[in-house]
């Protein structure tokens, strides 16, 4: 590892580090070797695009510790605390409040030591009247018009669901500013790639991104900058639905 590379691991595994320095050295020179040295050398994404990625990776398999740790260093290297924050709030359409409530705790603590005012500028565009309206508009933008017979289509015990992922799950966080398409689609795969289990949902976003222009290449670029987080099967799995969705397209 050179000098430069170590140092960014260092300050990214500062945190733990103190500990795992004493207690595990051999693990710890294999994983920032690997994931700080190795797998970012390999990467092709910027750097604002691999550490959204990671931190959305940590929502999806629950790493808080390791979130907190890259969090760290993401502001360090200047990530748009805006950026952040709509990662955090996308998160809960696809890992629940439940899962996403300690994460946001953990990052205005660490936001306050970094020194960022809270809350930070609001960055919604829609409001009680609008979100329906203007989330199913960003549905068909993204989705196809598909989007919209759902909503009379539907049988009856689905129109619930139906109209809150147009209203709830795309009205009140896929309008708001702070991130554009390409970043929500992006961010969205790495939370279903990273929690697993959810392939057919991975299929579905897979095309979203295909067609807001993140590419075959550039999806697997994702995966490998996630692996070292969340592990080899669900990385194997993802690049499947990558190439399923892509031989669909051809």
């Amino acid at each position: 590892m050179d000098r430069d590379t170590q140092k960014k691991a260092q300050d990214i595994f500062r945190e733990s580090r103190k500990r795992l320095v004493q207690t595990d050295p051999e693990f710890l020179e294999i994983a920032e070797n690997f994931a700080q040295g190795e797998a970012v050398q390999a990467g092709k994404l910027t750097e604002k695009e691999r550490m959204l990625c990671i931190l959305s990776a940590m929502l999806g398999c629950q790493g808080i510790g390791e979130f907190r740790n890259l969090l760290h260093a993401a502001l360090d290297t200047g990530i748009d605390p805006v950026a952040v924050k709509e990662l955090l709030y996308q998160a809960a359409a696809y890992l629940g409040i439940g899962r996403v409530h300690d994460f946001l705790l953990a990052a205005n603590e660490i936001m306050e030591q970094h020194g960022i005012p809270l809350p930070l500028t609001p960055q919604g565009t829609t409001d009680r009247n609008t979100r329906f309206e203007q989330g199913l508009a960003k549905q068909v933008a993204l989705f196809g018009e598909g989007m919209a017979k759902r909503q009379t289509d539907a049988p009856p015990l689905r129109r619930n669901i139906n109209r809150w992922l147009a209203d709830n799950c795309f009205g009140d966080y896929y309008t708001r500013t702070g991130l554009n398409d390409q970043e929500r689609e992006m961010i969205t795969f790495c939370f279903l790639l990273a929690q697993g289990g959810c392939e057919n949902q991975l299929r579905g976003h897979t095309a979203g991104n295909f067609g807001v222009g993140n590419g075959k290449e550039k999806l697997y670029s994702v995966v490998e900058q996630c692996m070292p987080y969340i592990g080899y099967p669900r990385s194997l799995n993802a690049m499947m639905v990558i190439d399923e969705i892509a031989a669909k397209a051809e």
